[in-house]
């Protein structure tokens, strides 16, 4: 009976650590936002922070949402600089309904003019898409991106844009839930495409929150979130 005993937490105790770790790294923050992204020295929204939330001592005016978001938006091509301004914008937003919803309002009007465009806009769709996820993920009850499709529009964003392994980490991101055939194939295209994209490298080489949590890397080549909604 005590060797019986003895086996069974020999390997009970391992799996129930593991199960720790993964529900730990799941229930941390949502991808979106609770991860600030390395974008190197290119123009972003104003932070103050050294982490990844706002400090509380901003004087940021938000009235200025908007303009100041797509003014940065317009004048950059990469796909990091994108997610973290608009996840920066996304915090901004939750401070302040009005200006969360202008924003909006104003990427999905471009999204929507780029997609009946004979030249569509790759980066009209994905910040579109980018940022009614990052809403949904934050913005609570109070959510003006309720009933938009972000994942539609950045599956477009992708085949307009071609071979871009940074959109495939931010596709690879919103997609940690599901549908799990098209997250694999998606983090697969965006840690391969890393090997030659020193930016995004850094970026999956990052913990998501602290040392002890995953890599970048970790949490969309092993879906660990999903993991654990499975458990």
């Amino acid at each position: 009976m005590r060797s019986k005993s003895i086996r069974f937490v020999r390997f009970t105790l391992p799996a129930l650590a593991t199960l720790f770790v993964l529900a730990s790294s799941a229930v941390a923050g949502p991808p979106l936002i609770c991860h600030a992204f390395d974008i190197g020295n290119a123009k972003s929204l104003p932070w103050i922070s050294h982490d990844w939330n706002l400090t509380g001592g901003e004087n940021y005016d938000t009235n200025n949402l908007a303009g100041d978001s797509l003014a940065i938006l317009d004048g950059s091509k990469v796909p990091l600089v994108h997610m973290e301004t608009l996840r920066r914008a996304t915090l901004y937003a939750r401070k302040d309904p009005m200006a969360a919803k202008q924003l909006l309002l104003k990427l999905v009007a471009r999204a929507q003019s780029s997609e009946s465009s004979s030249n569509p806009d790759a980066f009209a769709l994905f910040d579109a898409a980018y940022l009614t996820e990052a809403y949904k993920q934050w913005l609570g009850e109070k959510n003006p991106a309720n009933g938009l499709n972000g994942f539609a529009w950045i599956k477009k964003a992708i085949q307009l844009r071609g071979n871009d392994p940074q959109m495939e980490f931010a596709a690879a991101l919103i997609t940690l839930r599901g549908p799990e055939a098209e997250h694999q194939e998606y983090a697969q295209k965006a840690t391969n495409g890393a090997k030659n994209d020193q930016l995004l490298a850094r970026n999956l080489a990052t913990h998501f929150l602290g040392s002890q949590s995953p890599t970048m890397a970790e949490m969309i080549l092993e879906n660990i979130p999903a993991k654990v909604a499975r458990q």
